[in-house]
């Protein structure tokens, strides 16, 4: 029964994380870097480096950011990313199934 629920909250989410990906063209390039490199994780600066933007924009749309990037439509918050530790004070972040799933679907429609 709890595998049912996960795959329903997975489906419901599937519209927003379109919309919050298609609305924001950092999180998208941030989706579809982690996506390249999937299975590894990678840590804020590396993926600014690589979307070409700054840390602050990349952390902006892994958690949200008051004034620009809505909480409810980050990365994190529509399980498309986690955080992994990567030792003392270092946050990597990878893409959950669920952002994999996402993106494997979007790959060919983009």
């Amino acid at each position: 029964m709890h595998g049912q629920e996960n795959s329903v909250t997975s489906s419901d989410l599937r519209p927003l994380v379109i919309r919050a990906l298609r609305r924001s063209s950092i999180r998208k390039k941030i989706a579809e870097y982690l996506f390249e490199i999937s299975p590894s994780c990678s840590y804020t600066s590396e993926i600014a480096y690589n979307v070409k933007t700054t840390p602050t924009n990349v952390i902006g749309a892994i958690r949200g950011m008051e004034s620009r990037y809505r909480q409810e439509e980050s990365l994190l918050s529509l399980n498309v990313v986690e955080i992994q530790s990567g030792g003392k004070d270092v946050k990597l972040y990878g893409l959950t199934p669920f952002g994999k799933e996402i993106m494997e679907s979007l790959k060919n429609r983009w």
